[in-house]
């Protein structure tokens, strides 16, 4: 006979937040592999930098512009082909390299191969694109992204992009891939209507005025930025100012409201984002982007970590949308999104995963942070039953990395599983301070940086002094939740694991007349306990299914 306890609440309903309709495609092409693997025709060059200038008109939904793709040679070529991503309807209509010789190209799909002569070795060289056409537009962003034709609610142009996934080529030329980000930074001006202003990452550069009734903004970051971080946001925007005293000094924090927003985005986003960036400075180390600086701008749609430029979609109120994640009550005292997303400025931005397969690296990580926050705001009780609440979304319908190579994601279960698994180590590690360490340095060793996952489990592994590796094998690269399984005989508790891979193993709290540490394996191990015991329990901290044999 079985008696069989879950420590995981079931899947009961499924968050709008997990949905990825562009992540959906079961039937892989090789458009899919142009776009998400490192060809021979992207392998010999390195991205410098980025100087992309864009026309949108919002009444025939068309964008017409340039990029200025600054590059490396890595690869002496004789005659090189540069593919250069854009995304159908959008087409390149011309190109020149060091803004002198027209450059023949081809199309496939939405891969552009341009036809240049001999490129030395680590020459640096300069590839101008311009394009124009009917950008593919978002249906249901961010999770289908694309460019958005949106109207406040004043009925007045509100624009902007959500691409990340399906990718930036989207909207600008680019190597549309993860794994390359431009060293040097990048530019973005926007040419728009004088009744309306320009947002975009990092400082503004200039401002310059048109006979045609028309401006342009000059937007500019000085460190490196992932493709579908750069982002433009264009529509009535009042701007407020203010300064953080960071660990690293004055961190310039500016939030870009429309005007009818603005008194209350003023009551609401000044003191919630110093608790934010105060506890993640704590947890995380510096911000990333000093020289940057930290903005949030009012957004059509949900919500986005474009890198020093967040779009935040929460309306100004606590909760996720509204409403709770967990179904606990606790997420609803804090801004769910203005955490969500600006903890992505150190996990998806500073540390970047190469390739989409591994986005755990941003998403769970991310999602902790809700954890660590409602630990400084409220007690460490309250994120320990907030993260435990949100098992109720997780699926296990697929693991969490995806296929590589191939730009896709793994599992949605990378949001809540991946929070869980994360609550997991830490409570492994038991030691606040030392979790701390490994957070901070990683942020530190991979500053700027694109990772695989295997970087960042080797470096939990070395910091925590804990293997592991059995541990990342299952919660990442299978969807099934191990069992705990044991039997009770007077003094001897005898248990092992089951639904699992063959060599898992992990470190395990439980309760038997007392609290104990057990590592069980998928083989039956014993433990003699100093009394009789009738029950036990597994810590509320571990994602486990428990399984008493009798």
């Amino acid at each position: 006979m079985k008696r069989l306890l879950w420590l995981l609440l079931p899947c009961i309903y499924s968050q709008a937040a997990q949905a990825q309709p562009w992540n959906n495609k079961t039937h892989l092409t090789r458009q899919d592999t142009l776009r998400g693997s490192i060809t021979p025709e992207r392998a010999w060059w390195d991205v410098l930098r980025y100087d992309l200038c864009i026309q949108p008109s919002f009444t025939a939904r068309t964008l017409a512009g340039h990029n200025n793709i600054t590059y490396k040679v890595l690869q002496s070529q004789r005659t090189a082909r540069m593919q250069v991503d854009l995304r159908s309807p959008l087409h390149i209509d011309s190109a020149l390299i060091n803004h002198q010789e027209h450059v023949p190209f081809a199309r496939e799909g939405d891969v552009w191969y341009l036809h240049l002569k001999t490129q030395n070795k680590n020459a640096v060289n300069t590839i101008t694109i311009y394009y124009s056409g009917r950008p593919h537009e978002a249906a249901q962003p961010p999770w289908d992204g694309g460019w958005i034709w949106g109207e406040d609610s004043l009925h007045r142009p509100w624009m902007t992009v959500a691409c990340q996934g399906i990718g930036a080529s989207t909207w600008y030329p680019c190597k549309d891939h993860q794994g390359d980000e431009p060293d040097n930074g990048a530019s973005l001006a926007i040419r728009v209507p004088d009744t309306l202003a320009a947002i975009a990452n990092g400082r503004l550069q200039s401002k310059r005025q048109h006979p045609d009734h028309t401006v342009t903004y000059k937007w500019a970051v000085t460190n490196p930025i992932n493709n579908y971080n750069l982002c433009p946001y264009i529509g009535k925007y009042m701007s407020i100012d203010t300064v953080y005293q960071g660990q690293n000094g004055h961190l310039s924090m500016r939030y870009h409201v429309l005007d009818y927003n603005y008194q209350k985005a003023r009551a609401h986003l000044l003191p919630h984002s110093f608790l934010v960036m105060e506890c993640f400075e704590h947890w995380f180390g510096p911000y990333p982007f000093y020289e940057d600086g930290y903005q949030l701008v009012d957004a059509p749609g949900y919500g986005m970590e474009h890198q020093s430029a967040i779009a935040y979609g929460n309306g100004y109120r606590n909760g996720h949308h509204g409403r709770d994640y967990s179904g606990t009550g606790w997420g609803m005292q804090w801004d769910f999104l203005l955490v969500h997303e600006s903890a992505h400025e150190w996990f998806g931005n500073n540390i970047t995963a190469r390739d989409p397969a591994d986005k755990w690296i941003q998403e769970s990580f991310a999602c902790y942070a809700d954890v660590l926050y409602m630990k400084d705001l409220i007690s460490d009780a309250a994120g320990s039953t907030y993260v435990i609440g949100t098992r109720r979304n997780i699926r296990n319908d697929a693991p969490i990395t995806g296929p590589y190579g191939v730009g896709r994601e793994g599992s949605s279960d990378m949001y809540p599983k991946g929070r869980n698994l994360l609550h997991m180590i830490r409570r492994m590690i038991h030691n606040d301070d030392h979790f701390r360490e490994i957070l901070t340095g990683m942020n530190r060793d991979f500053r700027h940086q694109t990772v695989t996952s295997r970087q960042i489990e080797d470096y939990l592994i070395a910091r925590s002094g804990i293997d592991l590796s059995p541990v990342f094998d299952q919660y990442l690269r299978t969807p099934q939740v191990p069992v705990f399984e044991y039997r009770i005989g007077g003094r001897t508790l005898a248990y092992r694991f089951t639904n699992c891979v063959p060599h898992f193993s992990m470190p395990l709290l439980i309760k038997a007349g007392g609290e104990h540490w057990i590592t069980p394996r998928a083989s039956w191990q014993e433990l003699t306990l100093p009394h009789n015991i009738h029950t036990i329990t597994v810590d509320s901290c571990f994602y486990v299914g428990v399984q008493a044999r009798l």
